[in-house]
């Protein structure tokens, strides 16, 4: 019942004081603590609510302080879950908190209330700081020790066959006064074939069937126009027809402007860039095909689909029909061990537009998915943690974050070959199974060179006087190029613009480096980082190996 029933008047009373106390609070955060109040109305004699600290796709998170008997308050996080979460994989959250939690920089969990399909996970609280807030702050050993700690959790984690899928700065809490740090979040959590965590076995069988994304490979429209789409499984099967009539449509629409000598920004006017050049790269991602006992015959040069024609030992199928939603009718009907043309080239054909979709884990957060994530490589390990974790370790290196910023797998996958090269993710993707096909090649970048220029400290840059942007309007370089196209080629055009923005306090920022000791960045840490961001999940590092790498013989010590 509710604490404001009338057969609880001590409950009410004290919900109501509690809420009184919340006086600085926004309306609708007081609104939202008292629903949780009247949600799990067992809170109300224990738990003060002062405020909501955090708010994701799929909880809320309170900062409370609990009336202890020892005669203190004691501060504590109030993790709400929401109410449409799957009980399976609350409870398999709830055990990796539980086996795994507690030590060696993994949250633990103290208590945790349930109130019909309403559960609230109560963990210690961990005063933490912003890693933007922080990020060109930090001395070096001060970076070092915080991947020395990420790794142990990790470490911890893997042992008991958990991958997190969800790595990242504001996922490990860090408090830079006590050294303290929490891995935080298994919301996403799933587990290896060998997993000690039962309940994440089954769980994992579940996010199969429901919670994966499916991606369209992109389609390519030539002059370096792709086009590429993503959307749920349970959308993509809804309106299959519907989205094969839009792209119809869409590609029809942007052949003829091409035809008519139409500008690319047409096609691309109203979506996000990113630094890297999203707009200069045409990737294309598809599995291995291995029967051959039918061909497919073009038809024309263009590249809509609905103009080509099947033709078969047994049947043919004429496509020529303008309906893209026929053509993919009458496909659907051909024999499923049909071949296509299109495998290894830049474009989609109708075999493989009436093909089920590939459903693989793709749970993260973009910027820190691995490049098997990114290709939706159905045997995901805990290889994509240390990915995660080598982002991390990019982004503190070279005082940039977020370091990627995509608006879609594939354009994320292009971003990353911009910095570990075409041709290494292109032989990296083979040996799980997948084709890469890049229309461009692309050099691997120095890791030394990108991440001291990003922030800085290279020769080059030492010295420089002058006046120039803010340190805040360094950060955000990045950000800003996002939204400007560029070719891979001029990379270091770009980082020569970023290089020159630092110009202006280049002096002063110069002795701040000395003083944190980023003018003095061994071998070892660049080299791992160049194991972390292995292209190939099978020879990444492991954290075990990680906590061992001569980086930190002295930490160690």
């Amino acid at each position: 019942k509710s604490p404001c029933d009338e057969q609880h008047p001590q409950q009410a009373e004290d919900f109501h004081g509690n809420l009184e106390q919340n006086s600085k609070l926004s309306a609708g955060v007081k609104k939202d603590i008292e629903k949780l109040y009247e949600a799990v109305p067992q809170l109300v004699n224990v738990f003060k609510i002062k405020e909501k600290i955090g708010e994701g796709t799929f909880s809320s998170v309170y900062l409370a302080t609990a009336q202890l008997q020892r005669g203190y308050e004691e501060k504590m996080a109030l993790k709400h879950l929401i109410p449409t979460s799957h009980p399976l994989r609350i409870a398999a959250e709830l055990q990796c908190l539980t086996v795994a939690g507690g030590q060696d920089n993994v949250m633990g969990v103290k208590y945790c209330f349930r109130k019909n399909d309403h559960v609230v996970i109560v963990m210690p609280y961990l005063e933490h700081e912003s890693f933007l807030d922080i990020l060109n702050s930090l001395s070096f050993e001060e970076v070092r020790e915080y991947m020395f700690n990420l790794f142990k959790a990790l470490r911890r984690i893997h042992h008991f066959g958990i991958v997190h899928r969800d790595v990242k700065p504001s996922n490990f809490l860090y408090n830079r006064q006590l050294k303290k740090y929490a891995l935080v979040d298994f919301g996403l959590a799933q587990g290896t074939p060998d997993t000690k965590i039962e309940l994440l076995k089954t769980a994992h069988s579940e996010d199969q069937q429901g919670s994966c994304l499916q991606m369209n490979p992109i389609v390519t429209l030539g002059n370096g126009v792709s086009v590429s789409v993503t959307a749920p499984k349970q959308i993509a099967q809804q309106s299959a027809s519907k989205a094969a009539d839009r792209r119809s449509s869409s590609l029809s629409k942007v052949q003829m402007k091409q035809g008519r000598g139409g500008k690319e920004d047409s096609v691309h006017h109203s979506v996000q860039r990113s630094v890297f050049g999203e707009r200069n790269f045409n990737v294309y991602s598809s599995t291995y095909q291995e029967n051959s006992s039918t061909k497919l015959l073009k038809q024309s040069k263009v590249i809509d689909v609905s103009s080509r024609k099947l033709i078969t030992k047994k049947k043919i199928i004429s496509t020529r029909t303008v309906s893209n939603g026929a053509a993919r009718k009458a496909a659907s009907a051909c024999p499923l061990n049909l071949t296509c043309d299109c495998y290894a080239t830049d474009r989609v054909c109708s075999v493989c537009l009436s093909r089920r979709q590939q459903v693989a884990p793709r749970a993260g957060t973009p910027g820190f998915r691995a490049p098997e994530v990114l290709t939706k490589c159905p045997t995901q390990t805990t290889a994509i943690d240390m990915w995660s974790a080598g982002i991390i370790f990019l982004s503190l290196l070279s005082g940039r974050y977020p370091f990627f910023k995509a608006s879609d797998d594939l354009t994320a996958l292009a971003q990353i070959m911009t910095v570990r090269g075409s041709r290494e993710t292109i032989q990296a993707a083979r040996t799980f199974g997948k084709s890469v096909v890049c229309t461009q090649v692309v050099p691997t970048q120095n890791l030394r060179t990108l991440c001291e220029k990003l922030r800085g400290t290279n020769s080059s840059c030492k010295g420089s006087q002058g006046e120039g942007p803010s340190r805040s309007e360094n950060n955000t370089a990045l950000s800003v190029a996002a939204d400007k196209p560029c070719a891979p080629e001029t990379l270091g055009k770009q980082i020569q613009h970023l290089q020159s923005l630092q110009e202006g306090d280049g002096a002063l920022e110069t002795k701040e480096n000395y003083m944190k000791g980023w003018d003095q960045v061994p071998d070892e840490a660049y080299d791992l980082l160049d194991k972390l961001l292995d292209l190939n999940p099978a020879t990444r590092i492991t954290a075990k190996e990680a906590l061992l790498h001569p980086f930190f013989k002295d930490i160690r010590l």
